[in-house]
């Protein structure tokens, strides 16, 4: 597909700016392949897709533990050595399927300080050919953060990356990345601290009043990175009962972390890693990395918490874009990118939004950019059976890999396609997860749902030519105004999805068509 330059569409002069996914840089960032070889886990991942905002076209991990025992012998765990190296050569061959040019990989805690490191980095080049780079705490502080930026364009706050080997804190201000430090506080360094409980407790709180010492006071966000932080929060939504299983962007409270480590106290961590869907491994480093947790929130008293899914592996990422692209909305170009991938009339999403921002006059700017985002996405599941794609829509949406992106807002651009297909919300499986809004925003949705519904019906090639909303609130009068040529569309469907519009704003119609 090419960009016409000469079409005001591909310009888009307007809110956001120009689309990016057919610059020629953007494309650079095409199917970028990333091994992170962490103290735990080798993974690999290959980004696609929008170039601000890619998908994970692949994703593949293998717990390794390559950190286990290193404190007590000074080398890499042999099994999880072996293991390591049979994952990465299975990822060399998967990339070459995938014709990449070439994978990224860094190793961070685990290899850095085992003295058979460098020994295992030349095993891997000789019998895979993947060179592994192998980078300091500062540095993987430095990527982790600029993950989060991935997700958080202009974020503020500080970053808490943890390992199995170690955990990081960066601070991040205005989208830059400025202090950051290191410390042995990964949890299977932390199985191999002396002294039992007591001991482990020691050397925490030690180690983290240097690290407050080092990085002073961070009272913002905290964004929390690493799988350890992550099963945290999956127990966290299951003792809450939490609707929406999407991990990224997820809030918690310093209060709601002390009752989740009561929790998992109490429960028999088999059944609770069962029922959350948490490996065996991994849940068994969770008691030890909660305790660290609680230890940062005494320390830094953040304003709330944040989980990230994007860490290192995306600041690898971020750190190819250049500033142009680092510059645009997430949300907004992936919303771009799926139009022009899957909608039938690519290019009607930015008419379709001016047409029904008269009904939004007071939007602020973060409003504006959802009603675009829905906008965008209006159209991109039309190949869904016509009885599931209002549900489909929904489902999309609040699961999408999206960044930018809170929960409430999820739910808000979801209940709107929703209703772009569907007049009445009441009756789906999802309507606990509507719970997430308030009745304002419910109505909102809607509002913007059958608007879209409408909207669409005016559907032509000279997009210029839709019409016009106007709406007068203190009056409740919805006027539409349609030119002759769009005229002829205004036919019974169209009809009763205007009436419609109007019921949900308690509005009375008033068309006018012709000059």
């Amino acid at each position: 597909m090419t960009t016409d330059l000469t079409d005001p569409v591909a310009h888009d002069s307007g809110l956001f700016g120009r689309p990016i996914f057919e610059d020629p840089e953007a494309r650079a960032l095409s199917r970028v392949g990333v091994v992170d070889v962490g103290s735990n886990s080798v993974r690999l991942v290959v980004f696609d897709g929008a170039a601000r905002s890619p998908a994970y076209f692949y994703n593949e991990k293998i717990m390794c533990a390559l950190g286990a025992g290193l404190a007590q012998t000074g080398r890499l765990n042999p099994e999880g050595r072996k293991r390591a190296l049979a994952a990465i050569a299975r990822f060399q061959r998967l990339a070459q399927g995938m014709r990449l040019y070439g994978v990224t990989a860094v190793a961070t805690a685990a290899v850095r300080e085992a003295e058979d490191g460098p020994d295992f980095c030349e095993e891997v080049r000789r019998e895979t050919g993947v060179h592994i780079h192998i980078i300091d705490g500062q540095e993987e502080a430095r990527l982790s953060a600029q993950g989060v930026l991935l997700g958080w364009p202009g974020a503020y706050g500080l970053v808490c990356d943890i390992g199995g080997s170690s955990m990081e804190l960066a601070e991040i201000t205005d989208g830059e990345v400025g202090r950051r430090v290191t410390s042995s506080l990964g949890p299977l360094k932390l199985r191999d601290v002396k002294g039992g409980k007591k001991g482990r407790k020691a050397f925490i709180n030690a180690t983290l009043d240097k690290l407050h010492e080092e990085m002073g006071q961070q009272k913002n966000r905290l964004f929390l990175v690493g799988g350890s932080w992550r099963a945290i929060a999956r127990v966290d939504m299951h003792r809450r009962g939490y609707p929406l299983h999407v991990l990224h962007e997820y809030r918690m409270s310093a209060s709601a972390v002390q009752k989740t480590a009561n929790f998992i106290k109490e429960r028999d961590l088999t059944e609770l890693r069962q029922e959350c869907g948490i490996s065996a491994s991994r849940m068994d480093l969770v008691p030890l990395a909660i305790e660290v947790l609680k230890g940062v929130l005494r320390r830094f008293k953040p304003r709330d918490i944040a989980i990230s899914s994007y860490g290192i592996r995306e600041g690898m990422l971020y750190e190819q874009m250049p500033d142009h692209v680092r510059s645009r909305d997430p949300l907004i170009e992936a919303c771009r990118f799926a139009e022009a991938k899957d909608a039938r009339l690519p290019g009607f999403g930015r008419s379709l939004y001016k047409f029904i921002l008269p009904l939004f006059k007071t939007a602020n700017e973060d409003k504006k950019r959802l009603l675009k985002a829905a906008c965008l996405l209006h159209d991109v599941n039309w190949r869904a059976h016509p009885d599931y794609r209002a549900e489909t829509c929904f489902d999309t949406t609040t699961q999408a890999n999206l960044g930018g992106l809170r929960h409430s807002e999820r739910v808000f651009i979801g209940l709107s396609l929703l209703h772009r297909y569907r007049n009445r919300r009441e009756g789906t499986r999802f309507e606990d997860i509507y719970e997430l809004i308030d009745d304002k925003a419910k109505k909102e949705a809607e509002v913007l749902g059958k608007a879209m519904r409408f909207g669409a019906m005016l559907w032509m090639q000279n997009r210029e030519d839709m019409g016009e909303l106007y709406w007068r609130p203190k009056k409740r009068e919805l006027h539409l105004k349609l030119p002759p040529a769009t005229g002829a569309l205004y036919g019974e469907v169209a009809e009763a999805r205007f009436m419609s519009l109007c019921r949900a704003l308690e509005a009375t119609p008033k068309v006018k068509i012709g000059k």
